[in-house]
């Protein structure tokens, strides 16, 4: 008889009468040395960004080991694929990482069309770097706010969130959405900017410019929010690297990589932007990092929206719904807010694919918390944390 149940889904047992449910304290708790403390921080904790439970030992204010456990949303994303078609898996896309929508429906709608030979027209080449980049922009104003928030200032958040909803307003014409966007088609876009989508954003641009300022003077320079994280949470390359920690991290830790420009995608080869790298690779060096490419970001999508040609927003006789993908296998990796994102398509010429495998660069990310905690105190093990911009949806897909 099967040991599942909805308080135990893992149906294993650690020993007679303890569920899974106890078995990362239970096992953590036997090699805690005597007189420490396990503490759990979450799942249900606003430090944890999300349904996260990081298991930690403590000598009195120090972080001495420290253990993320997942497991606690998880919704089979990827046994989904097997099931739906191709096209019908589309929006689940949006809810993978639910900040950063558009870049997981590029990967995954990358990987479909290079499969099966598809491409898009230049129209809607343009379309998906705009779209793509205020996305990316919106996520990063998520992240900046509720990072500042961790750290005990709630002002911040007000604005990033006052400035998220010009983006909203300017992606909803396009995709109908405002978060769990479904934009990308296989060949194209599913609609075409009108008029008042470019004038949105050719007011939003020098508008953003503008705070980013103010954000500069009012966050950025403060003397109390630098002492919060500079020196704090150090991770060098080699560190990223042996945990596969892609992104902001990556580039914080002094290593120039971006999927953008390592294996360009779309045609941001066309646009003239800087990759941020940080002198430092502490708490600070991510956050400058990540109010850099706001910046970098901005300077893509006004170069697209001026350079944007007439034309069709999606190929003639683009697949539907009930569309099969040939015979072969796909890899397909994009830029997201956090790292790299990759998909993996593996199709058999059935109705559904045979394998869809996706790589989000949050677990890696997440990955390298444990060592980089190891001897801080709990309130800077609390912001390298956040300073990681973990979505937990994406990680426990």
């Amino acid at each position: 008889m099967s040991n599942f149940s909805f308080l135990n889904p893992f149906g294993v047992l650690d020993e007679p009468g303890t569920y899974m449910g106890d078995f990362y304290s239970n096992n953590f708790a036997r090699k805690a040395q005597a007189g420490n403390v396990i503490l759990n921080l979450g799942p249900q904790h606003p430090s944890t960004h999300g349904v996260l439970r990081v298991v930690v030992e403590m000598y009195g204010e120090y972080v001495v080991r420290s253990e993320p456990v997942l497991g606690y949303l998880h919704r089979s994303h990827e046994k989904m694929a097997e099931h739906k078609t191709a096209y019908g898996f589309l929006p689940n896309m949006g809810r993978v990482d639910y900040l950063n929508a558009i870049g997981w429906n590029w990967a995954y709608a990358g990987a479909c069309e290079q499969l099966a030979g598809i491409e898009c027209p230049e129209r809607a080449e343009y379309l998906r770097v705009i779209a793509a980049e205020l996305n990316r922009i919106s996520s990063h104003l998520v992240w900046w706010g509720a990072f500042v928030l961790d750290l005990g200032a709630f002002t911040p958040i007000l604005y990033a969130f006052d400035d998220r909803e010009l983006i909203c307003d300017i992606l909803q014409r396009v995709t109908g959405s405002r978060l769990t966007m479904n934009y990308f088609r296989f060949g194209g876009v599913g609609a075409d900017g009108d008029d008042l989508f470019f004038s949105k954003i050719r007011d939003f641009i020098p508008n953003m410019r503008e705070r980013l300022k103010m954000y500069k003077a009012l966050v950025t320079d403060n003397v109390i929010l630098r002492r919060r994280l500079e020196g704090i949470g150090p991770m060098d390359a080699d560190l990223c690297v042996r945990y596969g920690a892609t992104g902001p991290l990556l580039r914080a830790a002094g290593v120039p990589r971006d999927v953008r420009r390592s294996i360009p995608y779309g045609i941001y080869d066309r646009f003239d932007y800087e990759i941020p790298v940080a002198e430092t690779n502490d708490n600070f060096g991510r956050y400058w990092v990540r109010l850099q490419e706001i910046s970098e970001s901005l300077k893509i999508v006004e170069q697209a929206v001026a350079q944007i040609p007439p034309g069709k927003h999606i190929v003639d006789k683009a697949p539907k719904p009930s569309w099969k993908l040939p015979p072969g296998e796909s890899v397909f990796s994009v830029e997201g807010a956090r790292g790299e994102i990759t998909v993996h398509v593996i199709s058999d010429g059935g109705k559904s694919p045979y394998r869809v495998k996706l790589r989000a660069p949050g677990f890696s990310n997440l990955s390298v918390f444990a060592e980089a905690a190891e001897g801080t105190i709990l309130a800077d093990a609390i912001a390298i944390l956040g300073s990681l911009d973990l979505v937990i949806p994406e990680i426990d897909r």
